[in-house]
């Protein structure tokens, strides 16, 4: 491993990778890998020490430190310095990089004037002594630059492996930090561009590289080609390196984003280490007392449009607080996730109770969309190149033991199932974002359009759950949101056009569901087969939801409610004509008579079983809400849910 101070910034297509070097700011995030291929044999280089006139620079601020605090440590390689708990950063980094069957041999290089310290050192950790390069330098002027040193050790030690190379003098946020895992599941992305020491303006990019590289063998000649065009030291560092790969050579590099944050200390002040020193150590205690995290997902009501989400039509879709699903995220040393007591029941009164229960709740309960969910957001980070595997981690609902060690593992949903409310995609909803937040995958990562693809994915292709994108858009973005799902759109920019809308244009609206509905007796339907043999009535009748929902946003954006009122009479009534009576059902023509007998209108505000509406007059909307509930169905005002500021932990960028 070699250990330096060096800092680059660098472009990838899609995002971007940045470090403030004036300030050495922390990287409050990942270290980008650039490039990892795994192989049988990797040979592991640190580099361990800044210049000398560096070093003498340390040692001087050391003499003139009035409290004595730190006398000790006066001519201490940086590497050696005290790190998180009193651990020596290099210890780390050896443990981290200790690994036998992967790292055919571990390496480390350092100047003739600090040698000696690093010789102790490894007597003392077992690391190999002949393993230590001494490049033989003791003045800044002779110093053969980070990239002269990495020809060295290539050279001396005719190594002809893939290789790893670390900077030993780099503090990392979490020391369960898995190095292995980068070279195992690495896949990264191309990067394009790539800056060392950027001025400002050079770049928007504020995203960051740090000294963790790995080359495959096949580049490793194209060091001494770059030492024999750098003549000049001050060129022969690894940020100059990777700008020359990236930039002039179009080499293939690819960039990973690590699940930590990095702090190279090579070049800061005593004050500077104190201060991060400090940081790195609250962050640790903060691990271990890591709080859950909870996401929720709100129910959603299809104002107009729907079902042409699944048919490459536009909808209006509004995010309601009545109803919500939420899951909670906390690190544990096993991935656990427990079936919840109502929704994944494991346990009955008699054989008759399952009887009744599987009957009417049939067999699938949340737990499968938890399961799919993890196994769908492993799949995205591993494609992605987002280092998410080393930890592990618990999904947990807010009702947990609280006097207890370990928490009951579970969600939470007071979503009326069955009904067209969006229940399960909420679940699924929820749960990536925890998974987001706990792994500090940001919209940069997962681009927020692109979400809503995501949670529709793990619902058809891990569970075959025949949907279209409406929910899960509405869920991703709340708020009121127009939504486009042509086929033009989404060629042109691989997702849909959604445009969030005033909540204020909306009229108060009702929302009646049935009270228990079931599983048992539905009335499948083939207008999917249909749309893809290419039906023309059902093809006609896409295009007239598409249009009823653009004449729906006039309506909304000039307060003609009474338009409004017809244009969601209208979507019932093709629905109903498309589908016919028997899938519609008769409980819900029931609702929908009902409520146009007392001066409303009324459409689904998903697949059936519930409907939504708004009274013009309020007298009407008494006698309403009493006939519904005459009849047995629930009822309730809609309270809307405007789009909310999502707080998480500090996103770590690399």
């Amino acid at each position: 491993m070699l250990v330096r101070s060096s800092a680059v910034l660098v472009t990838m297509r899609g995002q971007s990778f940045l470090k403030h070097l004036k300030t050495r700011a922390l990287f409050n995030g990942q270290g980008l890998c650039i490039p990892v291929f795994y192989s049988p044999r990797i040979e592991t280089i640190l580099l361990s020490e800044a210049s000398p006139k560096q070093l003498m620079f340390n040692c001087h601020i050391l003499q003139n430190e009035a409290s004595g605090k730190y006398s000790n440590l006066e001519g201490v390689p940086k590497a050696l310095l005290p790190g998180v708990g009193g651990k020596k950063l290099l210890d780390f980094w050896w443990a981290a990089v200790n690994t036998r069957q992967v790292f055919n041999e571990v390496y480390l290089v350092t100047n003739a004037d600090k040698y000696k310290y690093f010789e102790r050192w490894a007597t003392a950790n077992d690391f190999p002594v002949e393993n230590i390069i001494n490049d033989g330098t003791t003045t800044y002027s002779g110093r053969l630059g980070s990239v002269g040193d990495f020809d060295l050790v290539l050279r001396n030690k005719k190594i002809e492996d893939d290789v790893l190379l670390v900077a030993g003098d780099m503090l990392f946020q979490d020391h369960k930090f898995d190095v292995l895992q980068v070279v195992h599941y690495f896949k990264g992305k191309r990067i394009t561009k790539f800056y060392e020491k950027p001025r400002e303006g050079d770049t928007k990019s504020r995203l960051a590289s740090v000294v963790f590289y790995c080359f495959r063998k096949q580049t490793l000649n194209t060091v001494p080609q770059y030492l024999s065009d750098h003549l000049e030291v001050d060129q022969r560092c690894f940020g100059n390196y990777m700008q020359y790969l990236v930039n002039d050579s179009h080499i293939p590099v690819y960039g990973m984003k690590l699940p930590t944050g990095f702090q190279l200390i090579g070049q800061v002040s005593l004050a500077d280490y104190e201060k991060w020193l400090s940081y790195f150590s609250d962050k640790k205690s903060n691990q271990r007392t890591q709080q859950p995290y909870t996401a929720k997902a709100y129910a959603r009501i299809g104002l107009i449009g729907n079902p042409s989400d699944g048919f490459n039509g536009k909808t209006i879709s509004l995010s309601i607080r009545n109803f919500w699903s939420e899951a909670t995220i906390v690190e544990s040393r096993d991935l656990v996730l427990v079936p919840h007591p109502l929704n994944d029941p494991t346990e009955f009164g008699s054989l008759g109770d399952l009887h009744v229960i599987s009957r009417k709740e049939g067999y699938f309960g949340g737990l499968r969309l938890l399961q799919a969910t993890c196994k769908k957001f492993y799949q995205y980070c591993s494609e992605q190149g987002i280092q998410s595997f080393p930890f592990h981690f618990d999904l947990c609902s807010v009702q947990n033991r609280a006097a207890e060690e370990e928490l009951y593992l579970k969600y939470d949903t007071n979503i009326p199932r069955q009904v067209g409310l969006a229940g399960s995609s909420a679940i699924v909803t929820a749960t990536m974002q925890c998974l987001m937040h706990f792994f500090d995958i940001t919209d940069l990562d997962m681009k927020k359009p692109l979400q809503p693809q995501f949670i529709l994915d793990v619902e058809m292709e891990e569970l075959f759950i025949n949907a279209g994108l409406q929910d899960r858009v509405i869920q991703v973005y709340e708020g009121l949101v127009y939504m486009d799902f042509s086929k033009e759109i989404f060629k042109a920019q691989g997702h849909g056009d959604y445009q969030p809308l005033d909540m204020s244009l909306l009229p108060s609206m009702w929302l009646a569901y049935i009270r228990n509905p079931s599983d048992s007796g539905k009335i499948h339907n083939n207008v999917s087969e249909r749309w893809r043999n290419g039906d023309s009535e059902v093809m006609e009748a896409m295009t007239t939801f598409a249009q009823l929902t653009d004449q729906a946003r006039q309506a909304l954006e000039t307060k003609d409610h009474n338009k409004l009122r017809e244009l969601m009479d209208d979507n019932f009534d093709l629905r109903r004509k498309l589908y016919g009576d028997d899938v519609i059902g008769a409980e819900n023509l029931q609702m929908v008579n009902l409520a146009r007998q007392h001066g409303s209108c009324a459409k689904f505000p998903g697949s059936g079983g519930a409907v939504i509406g708004f009274c013009p007059d309020a007298d009407n909307l008494k006698h309403l809400k009493k006939a519904f509930q005459s009849e047995g169905f629930v009822f309730c005002d809609v309270s809307p849910n405007p789009p909310q500021v999502k707080t998480r932990k500090n996103s770590q960028l690399s």
